[in-house]
């Protein structure tokens, strides 16, 4: 923002500190005005014709606006990717375990799950085996969470994106 002896407007409309407004007036009067009232004035809407400025306290200003932007840091919150990576030949009790994973990532901490199938050797060959694996991790999740990219091949892997269930 412009503050006090930077503006460069030889007219601007004030407002004065307790907000009312004050008019169209020279910057040089308007400089005396907020040097009167021992306050800053700040260059609000310089788009304007003419442009606006206001009589306030900056620092204050400033200060509330910092503790506004910690306070909307305060309260988001970051989703992560976490990732789970299954085998195409993956066994039941296996899977079972790496699904409860997902369903915990998805479901407490909100988090969106990459599941991965990671094809080596010769078992490249078989890529409906791992889509199977991937699409059943899905069915299995579909209550909490929903897909956000379709199984997808990667090089050697091939993986699947599950994001929280939206409430909305």
């Amino acid at each position: 923002m412009i503050i006090n002896d930077r503006i460069k407007d030889s007219k601007v409309r004030l407002i004065g500190h307790d907000g009312e407004q004050i008019g169209v007036v020279s910057r040089e009067k308007a400089l005396d005005a907020a040097v009167r009232a021992e306050l800053d004035l700040v260059l609000v809407s310089p788009n304007a014709n003419p442009a606006v400025a206001r009589i306030m306290d900056y620092g204050k200003y400033k200060y509330e606006q910092q503790k506004k932007e910690k306070e909307q840091r305060k309260n988001q919150k970051t989703i992560e990717v976490k990732e789970i990576r299954f085998s195409p030949t993956i066994d039941d009790h296996d899977f079972n375990t790496k699904l409860r994973q997902g369903r915990k990532f998805l479901e407490k901490d909100g988090d969106k799950v990459k599941a991965t199938i990671r094809f080596r050797g010769r078992a490249i060959t078989h890529k409906d085996i791992g889509r199977e694996v991937l699409e059943r991790f899905a069915e299995e999740t579909k209550d909490v969470g929903d897909i956000e990219q379709k199984p997808k091949m990667d090089g050697r892997s091939m993986f699947l994106m599950m994001a929280p269930k939206s409430d909305k």
